[in-house]
């Protein structure tokens, strides 16, 4: 024999003070009046009779609950009868979580003065606590250099490997490319003035006072930089950085010196390094360019380039590494949450430590061409 449909919702009004409900208020069931509800219009005072309702689940209960807080809101005084108790127990379950509050209103977009506004107090804020890690930083390196056994010697020869030697290809291979570039590019203009043999002077000085240090600098920056803010940040996030507190384990010693350390080694050999694939590329480039033999372009070379043009680029480096290692750290130190904000703080170390080590680079030459050297 086939199951008789289930009866769907229904209300009646017999008089305006009286309502009538039946049927079954469940998802199913209640399709049938939602274009009823808006149209209800009842008394001051009215009662609501469901003893008719046959079956009520969340779905009903909830269009039930609306119905009765609009009309109250209407200012009807609506009394809801002959409910069964299980019905009215799940009736009072559902209204806990429906309200007769409006929905409030839309957060107007901020203006484009507002969005400054958050910008620079962001940048401020992140302002200080860079400057409080590096405080922190300095008084744990403080400490350990009151007692050397606390030098974690190990970590820090580990970080000259992978920041140092492992980045030498690299460095190398584009340094000698930028003294290429750079020799090709004043070849073409030194050729027309007749002064070939002035190119060792171009990569001399540019090489040596700005390219390689500059050019090692951005290119340990995206390499070692990137991976320091990663690492600390992938032990944040994992709760790695807390369990070596609770173990008595300082995370400034065992994270953050031994990186600082290595990069300040590795960094000034690096750029000395660059300085001699520079020099090389350019040199081979003027010899196929310009005809210059590799002795006479190393004679001019000698003359051109002072030892004072030589410590200029080589003392920048020291500056330049502990940019890159303190900014690494700090946004690895800053990552929260989950993998997304790792990728976030490893972006953000990557672009800060770059530009302030353009921003050092430009103070370094202001002040160099006030002092005249």
């Amino acid at each position: 024999m086939q199951a008789l449909a289930p009866e769907p919702a229904a209300i009646a009004q017999p008089t305006p003070q009286r309502l009538a409900f039946s049927g079954c208020w469940t998802a199913r069931g209640i399709g049938a009046i939602e274009h009823r509800l808006e149209s209800l219009r009842v008394a001051a005072t009215t009662i609501a009779d469901a003893t008719g309702i046959a079956a009520l689940d969340t779905a009903g209960a909830w269009l039930l609950q609306k119905l009765l807080l609009r009309l109250r809101a209407a200012g009807s005084a609506v009394t809801l009868e002959g409910l069964r108790p299980d019905f009215a127990k799940l009736l009072d379950t559902v209204a806990q979580y429906v309200t007769d509050q409006p929905v409030p209103a839309p957060i107007p977009p901020t203006t484009a003065f507002e969005r400054v506004g958050r910008s620079t107090a962001a940048a401020g804020e992140q302002a200080v606590a860079l400057l409080s890690f590096v405080g922190e930083s300095a008084i744990a390196l403080a400490r350990c250099v009151a007692h050397p056994a606390r030098f974690r010697w190990r970590p820090i020869l580990y970080n000259i490997r992978c920041a140092g030697f492992d980045a030498l290809p690299i460095v190398g291979l584009l340094s000698f490319l930028l003294g290429v570039v750079v020799a090709y590019q004043g070849a073409g203009q030194l050729r027309q003035y007749g002064a070939n043999i002035f190119v060792a002077d171009l990569i001399g000085l540019s090489m040596l006072r700005e390219f390689a240090p500059l050019i090692t600098a951005i290119i340990i920056a995206g390499r070692s930089g990137s991976a320091y803010a990663a690492q600390i940040g992938t032990m944040s996030v994992t709760e790695e950085i807390d369990a070596m507190r609770t173990l008595g384990i300082a995370p400034l010693e065992l994270l953050v010196l031994p990186k600082i350390i290595a990069l300040l080694l590795a960094l000034p050999l690096l750029t000395v390094f660059a300085d001699v694939l520079g020099v090389i590329g350019g040199m081979i480039m003027a010899h196929a360019q310009l005809g210059i033999g590799y002795g006479e372009f190393l004679d001019r070379l000698v003359k051109a380039v002072s030892v004072t043009d030589y410590l200029i680029g080589v003392c920048k480096a020291p500056v330049f590494a502990g940019i890159i290692a303190v900014v690494g750290c700090f946004q690895g130190f800053r990552t929260q949450g989950g993998a997304d904000s790792v990728g976030r703080q490893t972006t953000r170390s990557v672009v800060q430590s770059i530009f302030l080590v353009i921003v050092a680079d430009a103070l370094f030459s202001i002040a160099f061409s006030a002092l005249d050297i």
